[in-house]
């Protein structure tokens, strides 16, 4: 038995996939009981009748090669959230397993392994460390039914990179007995080098990427889930058989066109600065507490009167992310980097 027979699920890894209709664009479909012709008003060349390509392999390839790595650890999914659930569902047997998650971070993690039955056990970031992560906490954590452990790197809602030898130490702990999945939504605003690069050299690593972020593609929902070649290969089962619109893949191949992502690098670096002016100018602004640092596209605040700031910034036409609910972060808000003009008036607002 391999290491992934014995920590996937095993009705998982006995199931028998749906066979989607075959994908051979030489011929011309009457397999897929699909209409003939384009719905009226479309161009034809969108190709909306048809049913997509189940994994797009020209989307696949491109990504495996922005990621760097091969075609058989990538999987697209619908923005990060799908992955997320897949690994969940494979993984965790309701009322047996557990997944392991370190708050505050993004919520997901537990709403999908609770909505799929397993439990949820928590080791808090430390925020009298920059809400730093403690391998060795959560090891001692993890039992034989802990599954997964999601890390988000840079961390969402605290915008904090963990540290890479902490989460490796992780994976080494965790060899064959659980899946660590690091979420790299926010990798591109860090400057740092994605941990997808240690695939190779641990098996039960996964990395979570999405074009919902630095790509500017939110509304079009794609991600891809990066993994040993057997992990990709049994999520493959479970993933519905057509998952990525072609709407959505012909974004995401215009947007990863090399002039494309020669802009994408120019905006970015503008929103960099704007970052960078955010924090030093929010430092200075009275009923402010404090503001972390970021290493994603957001900043996190700490108000005397939060309350008063939402209702500032919403007066001045601006909505900003609540993030009291939290644990620990009873009195902060999640402000999100926008254009130059936007970031004015916020601070125009809370002078």
């Amino acid at each position: 038995m391999s290491w992934l027979e014995a920590l996937a699920r095993p009705d998982i890894v006995a199931l028998r996939a749906y066979e989607h209709a075959a994908w051979q664009p030489a011929l011309e479909r009457l397999h897929a009981n699909e209409l003939p012709w384009d719905p009226a008003g479309a161009a034809s060349a969108e190709g909306l009748n048809r049913y997509p390509e189940p994994q797009p392999i020209e989307l696949v390839e491109r990504l495996a090669a922005l990621y760097g790595v091969e075609p058989s650890s990538v999987l697209l999914g619908r923005g990060s959230d799908e992955a997320i659930d897949l690994l969940c569902r494979a993984f965790c047997r309701a009322g047996e397993d557990a997944v392991l998650v370190c708050p505050p971070t993004f919520g997901m993690y537990a709403v999908s392994a609770r909505i799929q039955g397993a439990g949820v056990l928590n080791v808090p970031l430390s925020p009298e460390r920059g809400f730093a992560l403690d391998p060795a906490a959560v090891l001692q954590r993890c039992t034989s039914t802990t599954k997964i452990v999601f890390l988000c790197s840079p961390n969402n809602p605290t915008g904090n990179l963990l540290e890479e030898e902490a989460m490796l130490a992780i994976a080494a702990g965790l060899t064959a007995r659980s899946l660590v999945v690091v979420d790299e939504a926010y990798i591109e605003f860090a400057g740092r080098a994605s941990l997808a690069r240690r695939l190779a050299q641990w098996p039960n690593l996964a990395v979570l990427r999405t074009l919902s972020k630095a790509y500017g593609l939110a509304g079009a929902r794609c991600g891809a889930l990066l993994a040993a070649p057997e992990v990709i290969a049994l999520l493959r089962k479970i993933i519905p058989p057509y998952a990525i619109a072609r709407p959505t893949l012909i974004a995401a191949l215009r947007r990863l066109a090399p002039a494309a992502l020669a802009a994408g690098q120019a905006q970015l670096a503008v929103l960099l600065q704007e970052r960078s002016r955010l924090q030093h100018a929010l430092r200075a602004l009275p009923g402010i507490t404090r503001v972390w640092p970021s290493d994603a596209n957001f900043l996190l605040v700490e108000f005397a009167d939060p309350q008063r700031a939402l209702d500032r910034s919403a007066a001045a036409g601006l909505l900003v992310r609540d993030a009291r609910g939290y644990p620990g972060l009873g009195s902060a808000l999640r402000i999100s980097v926008g254009t130059p003009e936007q970031n004015s008036r916020l601070l125009q607002a809370w002078s």
